[in-house]
């Protein structure tokens, strides 16, 4: 463990994603992930979506608990509470979510690996950074009373009921058996086009707030790298299928009024 949390390995690894996220921001906007509604034959084998949303999830929930187990810090009040905010996150992604997914997509098992990657090494920058590197007289038992704690634990509930919310307005658009799209209005798909892709960054940028850590803040630099791009190709698959009644509703992509 020593050797992989290491702070010059560590930093290495948060400056490295940080630099990378640009990278993929920008490549995004030619490659579009093809799964969900922008499925896409060409990526290769497929699994159904619920055992792939499982499978691609699952991972960081066990690497932050295997983190948390496996650290002398184990027993601390405040590493535990930000964990097992991270924890919960990941188990409704992971053991909820993908089984109130209606109809019977598929999934690329590339995305699904790549996804994979994506989320172990976000476990490792959050959990080691909570676990292994902060200085040990940082995360005591007086910081869950810190400001940036509150506040960001405040964002971060907020974001996840966005997400959550705008994942049942989704869901909602169809009855049982329809494979027809339709244009959500509900919540905040009244300012932008992906409004579950907002409540995800909102949540993560509250987590960076509430453990004031590099690591959570190249989380957010990627959640947005991969999320705005894909909200991006999703607005233009709605004008596409639905014209001037979509242009109509003057949305954003993923940031209310701004992007």
């Amino acid at each position: 463990m020593e050797a992989i949390f290491n702070e010059s390995v560590y930093y290495g690894v948060v400056w490295t994603m940080l630099g990378l996220a640009v990278v993929v921001f920008f490549a995004l906007h030619f490659v579009t992930a093809g799964y969900g509604m922008m499925y896409d034959r060409r990526w290769g084998p497929t699994v159904g979506n619920r055992p792939g949303w499982v499978l691609m999830e699952a991972p960081a929930w066990v690497a932050m608990l295997l983190l948390w187990l496996l650290s002398p810090r184990s027993h601390s009040a405040a590493p535990i509470v930000m964990a097992s905010l991270f924890l919960l996150h990941y188990f409704q992604r992971s053991f909820i979510f993908p089984f109130l997914i209606k109809g019977k997509s598929r999934m690329p098992v590339c995305i699904i690996l790549m996804g994979v990657t994506f989320n172990l090494v976000n476990a490792y920058m959050i959990g080691g950074w909570i676990f292994y590197v902060s200085p040990p007289d940082l995360y005591t038992l007086s910081w869950l009373t810190t400001p940036q704690f509150i506040i960001g634990t405040l964002i971060f509930f907020l974001g996840m009921g966005l997400n959550i919310h705008s994942d049942h307005v989704i869901r909602s658009l169809r009855a049982p058996g329809d494979t027809r799209h339709y244009i959500p209005r509900r919540g905040m798909y009244r300012y932008v086009s992906s409004g579950n892709y907002f409540g995800e960054l909102v949540e993560w940028t509250g987590y960076a707030i509430l453990t004031w850590s590099l690591g959570g803040v190249a989380f957010v630099a990627w959640t947005f790298s991969n999320l705005a791009p894909r909200a991006r190709s999703i607005h233009q698959r709605y004008i596409r299928e639905f014209g001037e009644e979509y242009r109509s509703m003057n949305t954003k992509y993923i940031i209310p009024f701004i992007y």
